[in-house]
């Protein structure tokens, strides 16, 4: 198993993490209460079907629970997704680095689209990828790493060219952090197609990382198909109760957010002097560009004790976490610049 030591858990009390894209500033009011209540049934099983947080997220999103399907984390459930379709899968490159793990794990073919030069998706590479074995398409929006987006217009295009006998599967784990008015909501804009799925987590702005607690939107019948592949009680008790006791902070969830976001501008504003070309994010996190000195800066950044994702030879993705820990990395960064040998790419 590849070890993420940009995630480990022993990390001292001082360092930032800021490699994960947690939100940073611990859980939502009332979740740890619940955790303990539901630590205390631990001997019992949790409820299989997840009732109770399935009728709570489809509240919440204005469908019906039958469209509802929880599982351990939202990349679990596009493992699902694969798995009870197989064939190939179209996604784009580099973007969530799961995505090729998942598909293969789950029995399918993956079918990388190379991002543009501004590391977006190519959503017409896209649409040309999907061919005859072609069962699910995936668009990472905001995408992750870089935090780019697709507009309403082409992502409408992109949605109606493909084929009804092939699923459109939007990622959408950062929604809550995207401010651009072009980006359309998956569920609102398409969630009426059948084709159509939307995957969202709690792990993000609701604060839930670490009890890995996804859900998806789906036709009836698509979501009852992965109801029959997903892992029996794999949204334990305490994530359940977690997730119900999530939904009702938001409001606070909102203002946490909020600060990010102002973050998130104020970072991407200090970094325009600092490293070419850094794309606008709609995520909770930032992408640096910096090429073959991506393993430079984030080892950099280790000895400072800051965490950040280095992807060798390409790029930094930087979490925004609280205003000390991100003037603490850019402190850094600007150290890690002055003083390394390799070039930032032209």
């Amino acid at each position: 198993m590849h070890t993420r030591t940009d995630l480990a858990s022993d990390a001292p009390a001082t360092t930032a993490r800021l490699a994960g894209n947690e939100m940073p500033f611990g859980p939502l009011p009332g979740v740890v209460e619940a955790i303990a209540g539901a630590a205390a049934e631990a001997h019992r099983y949790p409820d299989l079907a997840s009732v109770e947080l399935r009728e709570a997220l489809a509240r919440r999103c204005g469908v019906t629970a039958d469209r509802v399907v929880t599982g351990c984390g939202s990349a679990a459930l596009f493992a699902h997704l694969v798995a009870s379709v197989g064939g190939e899968v179209v996604h784009s490159w580099r973007s969530f680095e799961a995505y090729p793990m998942l598909v293969a794990a789950s029995g399918g073919t993956s079918v990388p689209v190379p991002v543009t030069p501004e590391h977006r998706h190519d959503l017409p590479a896209m649409a040309a990828a999907v061919g005859p074995r072609t069962r699910l398409v995936v668009v990472c929006n905001p995408d992750n790493p870089t935090g780019t987006t697709c507009g309403r217009a082409e992502l409408d295009r992109f949605v109606a060219g493909v084929p009804s006998d092939v699923l459109v599967v939007i990622d959408e784990a950062y929604r809550e952090f995207v401010t651009d008015l072009d980006v359309p909501d998956a569920l609102a804009a398409y969630g009426d197609r059948p084709n159509v799925v939307v995957l969202r987590t709690l792990s993000k702005a609701w604060g839930l990382a670490g009890l890995r607690l996804g859900y998806l939107i789906a036709h009836p019948e698509v979501a009852a198909a992965v109801g029959e592949v997903v892992i029996p009680f794999s949204t334990n008790a305490v994530a359940q109760a977690a997730g119900l006791a999530a939904l009702d902070a938001e409001v606070e969830m909102a203002r946490r957010v909020a600060v990010v976001v102002a973050e998130r501008e104020r970072v991407a504003d200090e970094l325009a002097d600092l490293v070419p070309d850094v794309p606008p994010s709609q995520g909770n996190f930032l992408w640096l560009p910096l090429g073959e000195a991506a393993e430079h800066v984030g080892r950099a950044c280790a000895r400072e004790g800051v965490l950040v994702r280095a992807y060798a030879g390409e790029g930094v993705r930087m979490t925004i976490g609280t205003p000390a820990q991100n003037n603490r990395f850019l402190v850094v960064l600007r150290h890690a610049l002055r003083t390394g040998r390799r070039p930032l790419p032209a």
